[in-house]
């Protein structure tokens, strides 16, 4: 990285389509060779990661949708500080289960065509605008979300909403790593958008935490929760800027075909089938991943749900364990590169995964010891999701064809997406199935994992990787 001029602009050139497939070595970063990438670009890139993670680590997972979305503030007065207080909020937390399935459905329907239109066209940088302006949006419609029941599923479809939005800008912002990276540096330039995330979540979090602590907050009250989501919505109209005045839009082919809607997805299939008959590991590897990959999400998606609803997190607490869960997990994913060297990623996956489920069957049978087991059991399932999330895509690295790296990490993401709905649907299953009770729930996203985890059992890395068939 350097600030002097780049050599060759990346859009100055197009990539030409390969014969037989079609498809774009390596996602163009071939034509990054030898390019000197300024580092304010690689910054402003990254940005777009710090921008955006406020809506996932303080609106989903850590303070809105805990402390506000599924808490009293939308339960009938007469119930709360009855017996029935604990079903009515399994209720509420079942229900959102429902909507994060709903939007996990339309993320699988919609991202891999949008992501593959926007690639033909050239046009990842505008579509990511788009995208990201109406992830704007519905954080902004947050802020007129009122405590009450007729006002729950308005929260929950802007949340819901916002995860669509905020997953399909995101598969733009992927792709954008080609116009700031070189074969060399995109392992860091990919490191360093990672790693800018986690710490734009802590920031926000601590922000948060200094308001309530200084007296400027009232934890208790709906006007904060209201607050908080203008807070969010303005830190990532700032934070977005840079990615839109710096980085340009990555190398596109000129014989792309154009396809319609449709057939996106009968090409989708295609790929897939082609993927079963010539690489066989590749294809259960993708299969599995996308399972507990699922679970690895669902674990930060409601995990503060359980904390505030069973064990009775309040929202400074909420807070407090969100910080301390992101460094833990922002430094564990840094020491997976290490492990990862020394085990081999499969070894490193499989002992997250299972001690992943472990973590989650502890905290059910042991949810009468109350908060130190789950601070206890919150902080062991952060140290294990960050090597399971970078040794997975070093597994693929070593299980893909020598190239159709596009395409594979194309369908790694598709896959997962595909997926997405599992985990929240077990969820809410096992609440309704409990009586809305929300320690239950945990059960069904430790099936997932587990799940998972003996897919990947069977997989099997091929002693040398396969050259590109045909």
């Amino acid at each position: 990285m350097t600030d002097k001029p780049d050599a060759v602009h990346p859009t100055d050139k197009t990539i030409p389509a390969t014969a037989n497939t079609r498809a774009v070595g390596v996602m163009g970063l071939d034509l990054q060779e030898g390019l000197q990438v300024p580092r304010r670009r690689v910054f402003a890139w990254a940005f777009w990661d710090w921008a955006t993670q406020p809506f996932n680590t303080v609106l989903l997972t850590f303070v809105w949708v805990p402390s506000y979305l599924t808490s009293t503030f939308f339960v009938d007065p007469a119930v709360v500080g009855t017996p029935g207080e604990e079903a009515a909020l399994g209720q509420l937390a079942s229900s959102l289960g429902y909507g994060v399935t709903v939007a996990g459905l339309l993320i699988a329907l919609l991202a891999p065509v949008l992501g593959q239109r926007a690639d033909r066209a050239g046009r990842q940088k505008l579509q990511l605008l788009v995208f990201t302006a109406l992830l704007i949006l519905a954080q902004l419609g947050l802020v007129f979300v009122q405590p009450g029941m007729e006002w729950f599923w308005m929260g929950v479809s802007l949340i819901a909403i916002g995860s669509v939005f905020g997953e399909i800008a995101g598969v733009n912002y992927n792709a954008l790593l080609i116009s700031v990276s070189t074969p060399r540096t995109i392992g860091k330039v990919s490191g360093l958008g990672w790693g800018f995330g986690y710490l734009g979540g802590i920031v926000a979090l601590a922000i948060v935490v200094g308001l309530i602590l200084g007296g400027v907050l009232d934890g208790t009250a709906a006007s904060t929760f209201q607050m908080i989501a203008l807070g969010c919505t303005i830190w990532t109209v700032v934070f977005v800027i840079p990615i839109f005045l710096s980085v340009p839009e990555p190398p596109h082919r000129l014989t792309a075909e154009k396809v319609g809607f449709f057939r996106s997805y009968v090409e989708l299939v295609r790929g897939i089938v082609r993927l079963y008959k010539e690489t066989r590991p590749t294809f259960w590897f993708l299969l599995a991943s996308a399972v507990y990959r699922d679970g690895l999400s669902a674990v930060f998606t409601f995990g503060s749900i359980i904390a505030g609803i069973v064990f009775g997190f309040g929202f400074t607490d909420l807070v407090i364990f969100g910080i301390v869960l992101n460094i833990v997990a922002g430094i564990s994913t840094i020491l997976a590169g290490r492990l990862d060297d020394r085990f081999g990623p499969k070894r490193v996956i499989l002992v997250s995964i299972f001690g992943l489920v472990a973590c989650t069957l502890v905290v059910f049978f042991g949810a009468e010891l109350g908060k130190p087991l789950f601070w206890a059991a919150g902080i062991v399932l952060a140290i294990f999701v960050g090597p399971a999330q970078a040794a997975s895509r070093s597994f693929l690295a070593r299980v893909t064809p020598a190239g159709r790296e596009g395409e594979i990490f194309g369908l790694y993401a598709t896959t997962g997406r595909a997926a997405g709905w599992m985990a929240s649907l077990l969820w809410g299953v096992f609440i309704a199935l409990s009586g809305s009770q929300t320690l239950y729930g945990i059960l069904g996203i430790s099936l997932v994992l587990l799940i998972g985890g003996i897919l990947l059992l069977f997989v099997k890395p091929p002693q040398s990787i396969p050259s590109r068939v045909g």
